[in-house]
């Protein structure tokens, strides 16, 4: 299998896609000025204690309070609290060095939270979930940087090797490495990635992670109350991070700096295979370029076609994602209802794992498979199931087919769940049902040019269109298009663009942003 990440950079949004044998199985898009991610550090208030729900509500500089409760303040809080106390009272030249300090008893596990925690008390926190729906951010107060071979923990002090890696003989090698490497006061979680790999490679990770934190942290020092402390990593390269290992054949992207960022990146953690990384320079849209928004377009909706007529509907409920398997015209080609059955429920568990990780869908997942009468047969479907999600990276657990024939699935939720409306509203007439007529849209276009020309003065652009209209504007010996140029002494390409609907248009500069042209407003 080979892998491949398109990344589509936008003015105001970034869209990763990640491609398996070129059929897309992971997507995720993030406005640009998202400024709460899974990762980012703040300084925060307590304003409001929950001993009903052994939590707490903090301000973290978000609209809804963030929620944190008493498990997720770590064993070693204390310590923290400790090290925050002094760096609220210093400056950046005596700031209080982790390694030096002397660490406190751990709190107790099953405490309560108005014990440790006070109403106006500040907090480090960590986004542990991003804001979803009405519910502010979830914290935690143990803190942890992630590389691609360790996670770095402040404020304890302790060796953890994955459970994945089942040699005894490599946990060892691993767990005595990275004790004799790392620094006093800081645990080390060594991830499953770093199975085989020689000191250098973890002790540069190490230096670079430890690095990170002491650069961040001083920022307590002159920090007001709530800020962020901490930033993480782009999406891309956060994404990259997790997903990355030799199948990947290539990484596109389509914005410079991204470009490099991502480039400066795959160098560090794969030295020699920075060469993957390429810039689309290509004029069709990347989505487009890679039959990305084809695939999008089939796949978000609301039914969900995957073989052989068989089709899935995906509901999503206020508890619940339910979806239901059904035959369709598959039913036709077998005289055996058994066969039918566990053929069609086979391919459905295949594509409903996609479908989680394309879509993201978080919490309980219950699916109505098929009915099947051999108990060999719903053994064989839940095996099948199991091995599908075994690539998901989302902590997940799947229970048996129950004797209703329905399949449970709880599967991790950390951001909001991917949700795209592949119905396209109508540009012209706006649902109402009445437009102009559509063999006029080529003057009422060519009248947006004039404008764009004569009243703003724009003569370079570029226009996208739907794929069926920009092949009639280019049609022709002489096509229209070209007739536009001569007219207005144009420099314009007109590029056809999947994710538009039929009669829809965008103008952009030669700097991608867009030219509004929906208001008469000034064009700079």
């Amino acid at each position: 299998m080979t892998s491949e990440l398109v990344v589509d950079v936008r003015p105001k949004e970034v869209s990763i896609a990640v491609l398996e044998d070129k059929n897309l199985v992971e997507l995720q898009k993030e406005a640009r000025n998202v400024s709460f991610a899974v990762g980012d550090i703040f300084i925060g208030k307590v304003k409001k204690l929950m001993p009903g729900l052994n939590a707490a509500f903090v301000d973290v500089g978000y609209k809804k309070d963030a929620f944190l409760h008493y498990q997720d303040l770590g064993p070693h809080f204390s310590s923290q609290q400790k090290f925050l106390k002094q760096a609220l009272n210093s400056d950046a030249k005596k700031f209080p060095a982790i390694a030096k300090m002397q660490l406190l008893p751990e709190i107790e596990k099953n405490g309560s939270i108005s014990e440790v925690l006070k109403a106006g008390q500040e907090v480090l926190v960590q986004i542990a979930k991003e804001p979803i729906s009405t519910k502010g951010p979830r914290l935690t107060s143990e803190l942890s940087f992630a590389g691609r071979y360790i996670v770095l923990i402040p404020f304890a002090d302790k060796v953890s090797v994955s459970t994945k890696i089942k040699s005894s003989e490599e946990r060892a090698r691993l767990r005595q490495l990275i004790q004799s490497i790392k620094p006093k006061n800081f645990s080390v979680i060594v991830r499953t990635s770093s199975e085989g790999k020689r000191v250098a490679e973890l002790d540069h990770e190490l230096k670079t992670l430890v690095k990170r934190w002491e650069e961040n942290i001083t920022k307590v020092a002159k920090a007001k109350v709530p800020s962020v402390i901490y930033e993480e990593t782009g999406r891309t390269v956060a994404l990259l991070r997790d997903i990355f290992n030799p199948s990947f054949q290539h990484i596109h992207v389509n914005d410079p700096d991204i470009y490099r960022d991502v480039r400066d990146y795959v160098s560090l953690i794969a030295p020699g295979r920075e060469e993957i990384v390429q810039q689309y320079r290509g004029e069709l849209p990347i989505f487009d370029n890679f039959a990305i928004t084809k695939q999008i377009k089939s796949l978000f909706g609301r039914t969900v076609t995957y073989k052989s007529g068989a089709y899935l509907i995906i509901e999503h409920t206020e508890a619940m994602h339910v979806i239901d398997v059904n035959s369709g015209n598959r039913s036709r080609g077998s005289d055996a209802q058994e066969t039918t059955a566990i053929d069609v429920n086979m391919a459905a568990a295949t594509e409903i794992a996609r479908q989680m990780r394309l879509r993201d869908l978080g919490g309980i997942i219950v699916i109505d498979y098929i009915d099947m009468v051999e108990p060999a047969n719903r053994q064989k479907l839940f095996e099948h199931m199991s091995k599908a999600m075994a690539g998901d990276r989302a902590k997940h657990n799947i229970l048996p087919i129950s004797k209703f024939g329905l399949m449970q699935i709880t599967r991790q939720r950390v951001r909001p769940e991917m949700e795209l409306d592949t119905n396209e509203s109508c540009p012209s007439c706006f649902g109402t049902g009445k437009s102009k007529p559509s063999i006029l849209f080529t003057d009422s276009l060519e009248g947006k040019i004039d404008c764009l020309v004569n009243k703003h003065h724009v003569k370079k652009f570029t226009l996208h269109l739907h794929p069926y209209v920009a092949a009639f504007v280019n049609k022709g010996i002489i096509p229209l298009s070209m007739k536009w140029k001569f007219k207005y002494s144009l420099g314009m390409k007109v590029i056809p663009d999947q994710s538009l609907a039929f009669l829809e248009y965008h103008f952009y500069d030669p700097e991608k942003n867009e030219l509004d042209m929906k208001e008469e407003k000034e064009i700079k």
